[in-house]
């Protein structure tokens, strides 16, 4: 209670704190104290409780969030296998309900969590242990059925160490024996300078270090790559029961915002096609030398995988004794064309592996 009870005098002295050239260091110091803070009670909370937990599986793990009531399980039955209860009333949904989407050949598995609710961050309604859950995913979906929702599940998100649709700060702290924070840029910075990015990492805890910043950061992007429970995800937000909602109404949604209707089934089909883009998955199609490929059962992989990467994807030992291999397909200049296992593939690619 002691380390809560100082977070909020911090956060109401960092709200009542004018940002100016006098109080940059000083505030820059309370939000790096206040971040220290915030993971130490996370930390200590950790394993306490009854934590949800459940194993990933699949070609890729995608978490469904959304205020209670939202239309989640009705989602879940139209885009999975699964039979998640549905009910007009708030908490519907009790436990994780886990579903298995089947989208061009891959097993997506799709995990919807019980309603976030303003707080969730802060441990209401069992937030922590629900955002927790949030920590594995791939992709995260974000059902509302009024635009307001959004900006309190993303406030939820963000104050619990997620970053949606963001890249990890290009900064690299190298820790030392001796010598203090030593900070050096590739870049012009113009948030924030090497004074503030000093008292920074040294209220993180790091009295010696080598800081190499390789783009314009600003202080919350510096504290940001001094914690350690940041994660990085992309997201979909979709807008639920469009049915309800006149043409007029629609067009002035936000833009960003995919539209469906889980209970008539409207835009299902699209939302399939984008969580399959987003998550970056591509088909290939392994073929046996002197025989056919199987086209019945690809390969699922990530874009930007190698040759060897599908090796290795299907047992270690390929991937060491592999010599070269043959490719089909798109990223072929021609059928059977000879390549190396740093070679990059294509969605739709067929490969035939040799050994050494």
């Amino acid at each position: 209670m002691e380390r809560q009870g100082e977070i909020k005098r911090i956060e109401e002295e960092i709200r009542n704190t004018k940002y100016n050239k006098a109080t940059q260091y000083h505030i820059g110091r309370l939000k790096a104290k206040l971040a220290r803070l915030r993971e130490g009670i996370e930390k200590k909370k950790t394993g306490k409780g009854k934590a949800l937990s459940l194993r990933k599986s699949g070609d890729a793990t995608v978490l469904l969030v959304g205020f209670p009531s939202v239309g989640k399980s009705t989602l879940m039955n139209q885009i999975t296998s699964a039979e998640s209860k549905t009910g007009d009333y708030d908490f519907t949904t009790l436990d994780v309900i886990p579903g298995v989407m089947k989208y061009n050949f891959a097993r997506i598995q799709i995990l919807d969590i019980p309603g976030i609710v303003s707080g969730a961050s802060s441990g209401k309604g069992r937030g922590r242990e629900i955002l927790s859950f949030v920590r594995n995913a791939d992709l995260i979906l974000i059902m509302v059925d009024k635009p307001e929702q959004i900006k309190v599940i993303e406030k939820e998100l963000y104050d619990s160490g997620f970053r949606l649709n963001e890249e990890k700060p290009k900064v690299l702290i190298k820790k030392t024996e001796r010598g203090g924070i030593k900070v050096s840029s590739t870049v012009k910075l113009k948030h924030i300078d090497k004074k503030m990015v000093q008292l920074v990492v040294n209220e993180r805890g790091i009295h010696n270090a080598d800081v190499l910043i390789r783009e314009d950061v600003t202080l919350e992007k510096l504290l940001d790559a001094t914690s350690k429970n940041r994660v990085y995800v992309k997201k979909i937000v979709i807008y639920n029961k469009v049915d309800l909602l006149s043409k007029v109404q629609r067009n002035s949604l936000p833009k960003g915002f995919l539209q469906v209707s889980s209970l008539r089934g409207e835009g299902i089909e699209d939302l399939k096609k984008e969580i399959w883009e987003m998550l970056e998955l591509m088909r290939i199609y392994m073929k046996k030398i002197r025989k056919p490929p199987d086209m019945g059962k690809p390969l699922i992989i990530r874009k930007g995988s190698k040759v060897r990467d599908v090796a290795e994807s299907i047992h270690k030992d390929f991937e060491r004794n592999l010599e070269y291999a043959r490719i089909w397909g798109p990223s072929a200049k021609f059928d059977g064309q000879k390549v190396g296992g740093e070679r990059i593939l294509k969605d739709g690619d067929m490969v035939e592996l040799h050994m050494e």
